[in-house]
């Protein structure tokens, strides 16, 4: 057998090797290809904030200013619920006083507020109002 007929079938040997282990790297590297997954939609937490805390002087009740910030999916509405305590940190044996506020029509990019009103605060204590939780409900 002359030499360039035994390069010939080295020739093929490693074209078929590099077939067997590129090949099914290849395949996976194109099935897996595409769009990155698209980014999970962030919480409604995030999205709403308390403005103001104040204690109406008529009726002493505390009453909370919120706002919430339009999402770029779509419009949509928030319920809040705010948090009434008398310090920042929660206090484990007392449960908050809390209430839902509704913000209803908020479009991508826009700012809407609303009020929570609370319970009638004792009066000679200065009350903290926070997010407690938050859901979004796209428009139908």
């Amino acid at each position: 057998m002359s030499a360039l007929k035994w390069q010939g079938w080295l020739v093929g040997l490693v074209v078929l090797a590099g077939l067997l282990v590129f090949a099914p790297l290849g395949l996976y590297v194109w099935a897996s290809g595409g769009d990155p997954p698209a980014a999970p939609p962030r919480a409604a937490v995030e999205d709403v904030r308390v403005t103001a805390c104040r204690i109406d002087p008529g009726s002493r009740r505390v009453a909370a200013a919120v706002t919430a910030a339009g999402r770029p999916e779509g419009p949509g509405a928030y319920v809040v619920t705010v948090e009434f305590r008398e310090t920042a940190q929660p206090d484990p044996a007392q449960r908050a006083a809390q209430a839902l506020v509704r913000i209803p029509g908020v479009a991508p990019g826009a700012t809407e507020s609303g009020e929570a009103v609370g319970p009638v605060w004792p009066v000679a204590t200065v009350p903290w109002c926070g997010v407690a939780s938050a859901e979004f409900t796209p428009a139908p």
